[in-house]
């Protein structure tokens, strides 16, 4: 052999060990989101009776987010912005129990794409049903598998103890905790993959502390002093923190921790039934522009990356998980559908950032926000135009409205909000698709107990209880 021809076939036997050692440098990703948890709901932050050891841990050991916000204030939009980097109304995702149109691009698409192996476990929310949390329908061409994922154990939306669930379309019905069954079931999913070649994405989404609550009776019992809808509320954030602690267990037994990004926060704020509050002081609930209703928990955890762990109030969201995944794992642009609202905040994994380029904008049911680092700005109504504009810096309560004391601010975040908002009426018309516009095979927003698909199951889960008040809520609209 020559010495030139040597040095080829060094050089690409080299070459062949690096590509074939790239996959397993990748980083596993794991996201978890809790459902209706509060800002206010871990003993991090000061919560006066709820007690959270296990996410404590996680965010003293990583990167805890003290500005943190959900793409929404309320669930199916929320989980449209993780799947797309892209605000809620783009997506035609406007409310709760909207579908996610098939026309968008997803992150366990593109994952999938970059050889990961993909799964989803809990609830699902994004095929247009709305009602108590129901098994996923094989046949439902808005499944989580017909968006990237290879495996998925779901169910339509929020699910308690006992749960019944879906495996690809075969119910299952399981005891427990919910949160302690999907965790179980994800670390499954995750041991199997191990040993694959490939690296995983699994995506955890709890359906607790969502109401109707029900808690174990030794998730509760400290918390004896509350009426009895906390008690069950609080007891259901008990065993979800206890599950985060099993799940990273999980991953240091399978040795595989270092190396995994684990993602954790809640869909929107907190509710505002429950007492001690859900949200500490901020403003507003679940379903409200203001904080309390999008500001959330936290967390990235990922040893290998995010070797100080720190706190930071960098404004940061939902929006920004797949585009910070994108720029880890060097995505093509075309991986995601343009335009993207959020943005990776990779480089904060490894220093501090005080200013965030780009704002973060919300739009949900003709009410919208935009949060532009120190400064937000607020509408009640988009068509009225009528505009509060809060320092959050001075006034995280949002007790103060300053449009008339700083109008240049006011000025600039309202032009800037207004200009965000005619790219999302495009979007929403269509304009992003190839085709320029929407499908007309999407389909619209109905409650499961009158869909059809559903009718041969109806009777024998009417039985049970998380479906008996759906059930009543059929026969009255017969009458």
């Amino acid at each position: 052999m020559t010495p030139l021809r040597s040095l080829v076939v060094l050089f690409l036997a080299s070459a062949a060990v690096t590509f074939a050692a790239a996959p397993s440098s990748r980083p596993n990703i794991v996201l978890v989101m809790a459902d209706d948890m509060g800002w206010g709901q871990t003993s991090y932050i000061g919560h006066p009776v709820l007690k959270t050891p296990n996410l404590d841990a996680m965010a003293k050991a990583g990167l805890r987010f003290d500005r943190f916000y959900a793409g929404a204030p309320n669930c199916s939009p929320t989980r449209a912005t993780v799947m797309t980097g892209r605000s809620n109304d783009r997506t035609g995702v406007e409310n709760h129990g909207y579908a996610l149109r098939r026309q968008e691009k997803t992150l366990p698409r593109a994952l999938r794409d970059a050889g990961y192996v993909t799964g989803h476990f809990g609830k699902w929310h994004l095929n247009g049903f709305r009602g108590p949390g129901a098994p996923v329908l094989g046949t439902d061409d808005h499944n989580p598998g017909e968006f990237g994922f290879d495996d998925w154990l779901s169910v339509t939306n929020f699910f308690d103890r006992d749960p019944l669930m879906s495996r690809k379309g075969k119910f299952e019905a399981f005891k427990g905790d919910s949160s302690e069954i999907i965790v179980d079931e994800a670390l499954k999913f995750i041991t199997r993959n191990r040993d694959s070649g490939k690296p995983i994405f699994a995506m955890i989404w709890y359906g607790s502390p969502h109401a109707p609550f029900a808690a174990a009776p030794g998730d509760k019992k400290t918390f004896g002093e509350l009426e009895r809808l906390s008690q069950d509320h609080y007891g259901e954030l008990v065993a979800m923190d206890r599950s985060i602690g099993t799940l990273r267990q999980g991953l240091r037994k399978l040795g595989i921790a270092d190396n995994t990004l684990v993602w954790f926060n809640s869909d929107n704020g907190g509710l505002p039934e429950v007492k001690p509050s859900s949200v500490g002081e901020l403003r507003g609930f679940k379903n409200s522009v203001y904080e309390g209703g999008l500001r959330v928990p936290g967390i990235i955890e990922w040893p290998a990356m995010i070797k100080t762990p720190r706190i930071t109030r960098y404004p940061a969201g939902t929006v920004d998980i797949f585009p910070t995944i994108a720029d880890i794992l060097g995505l093509p642009a075309s991986a995601m559908l343009k335009p993207i609202d959020g943005m990776s905040i990779k480089p904060l994994f490894t220093a501090d950032l005080k200013e965030r380029a780009k704002p973060l904008a919300f739009r949900h049911t003709g009410r919208a926000a935009l949060v532009d680092n120190r400064y937000k700005i607020v509408t009640l109504s988009l068509a009225a135009e009528k505009f509060e504009v809060y320092d959050l810096e001075a006034d995280p309560k949002e007790t103060t409205d300053i449009s008339g004391t700083q109008p240049e601010v006011a000025r600039k975040l309202r032009d800037a909000l207004l200009k965000w908002n005619e790219s999302v009426k495009a979007s929403y018309a269509g304009k992003d698709y190839p085709e320029g516009k929407v499908n007309a095979n999407e389909p619209p927003s109905r409650d499961w107990t009158t869909a059809p698909e559903y009718q041969p199951y109806l009777a024998e889960w009417q039985k049970r209880p998380e479906y008996k008040p759906s059930a009543k809520g059929k026969k009255k609209a017969k009458k």
